[in-house]
């Protein structure tokens, strides 16, 4: 009995922050002044790549490390060439400190079969403190009009998985609006359109580093525009409004213009106090059709 007590408690026990699969994955271990070693998971695999916004979120970690200012304000990462599972190397370089902000650069490297490096990602960003920010709010910005988290579609709803996914959809929590999961039964909308909660599998509450992950963690909008398959990001620029509220997030991702072989995607995150905390716009390969 005490055992099956012992079970259910840890079935039912929640991440926090700080003490989560996220937080270990994104870990660093400083080498030398603004050197990182690093250790890409498998765990967060979009086909055989990892995906784009848990590399950001390590690179994230590392700046904030690196950086007077330890919350991410604005992050542009442009994508070199595709990262894989293993070890890795992130060199930080101090750009710019200010009495309120900070700004960066960062790149992580990985290594060939003969041991010389490949930079996979390069990094600009800018950093301050979150907490610090005035409380005055004046937008026209509203949450994305969706349906209750119980009446969205995930995998235990029968959902079908995304195409060519592996790894990292075991750790995530999302529910899809249905108005955006047209693909999933052969039938896109047509209007490069995604929503859905997100969450963390285990729990764990959204900060401002993983708001980073959330940007880029939903399905691709070419989905609904009737394109399937690995959509890797050229650019990806992430701006953090402010600190989430505990809770789920509402996270809405439009593209107007798929053009030349390339899509942008804007995206929008709101908080559980339906506060815009985070916004970002990247470029994309669109998936090949033959």
């Amino acid at each position: 009995m005490a055992q099956a007590a012992t079970e259910a408690a840890a079935q039912t026990a929640r991440a926090t922050i700080g003490d989560s699969e996220f937080d270990r994955d994104t870990a660093v271990t400083l080498r030398e002044e603004g050197v990182y070693d690093a250790e890409l998971s498998a765990g967060w695999t979009i086909i055989h790549a990892v995906n784009g916004g848990y590399l950001l979120a390590l690179l994230g970690r590392a700046l904030g490390d690196a950086l007077p200012h330890s919350d991410p304000f604005s992050v542009s990462a442009h994508y070199l060439t595709a990262s894989v599972p293993g070890p890795a190397v992130i060199r930080t370089q101090t750009v710019r400190t200010g009495r309120t902000l900070s700004t960066g650069q960062a790149s992580l490297f990985q290594y060939a079969e003969d041991g010389s490096e490949i930079e996979r990602i390069r990094v600009l960003a800018t950093y301050g403190d979150l907490d610090a920010l005035p409380d005055d709010v004046r937008t026209t910005a509203v949450p994305p009009a969706m349906p209750d988290r119980d009446h969205c579609l995930g995998p235990s709803d029968g959902a079908p998985k995304i195409p060519g996914s592996s790894a990292i959809t075991d750790r995530l929590d999302i529910k899809l609006d249905p108005a955006t999961v047209g693909w999933a039964v052969g039938a896109p909308s047509g209007k490069g359109e995604m929503r859905g909660w997100f969450g963390l599998a285990d729990g764990r509450d959204p900060d401002a580093l993983s708001l980073l992950l959330t940007v880029d963690a939903l399905p691709p909008t070419s989905f609904e525009l009737g394109l399937t398959g690995w959509t890797p990001t050229v650019e990806l620029t992430t701006h953090i409004r402010c600190r989430p509220a505990p809770g789920p997030l509402r996270v809405s991702i439009t593209t107007r213009n798929l053009a030349g072989g390339f899509l942008e995607e804007d995206a929008e995150v709101w908080d559980s106090a339906a506060r815009l905390v985070a916004q970002s716009r990247q470029l994309a390969k669109a998936p090949r059709t033959e």
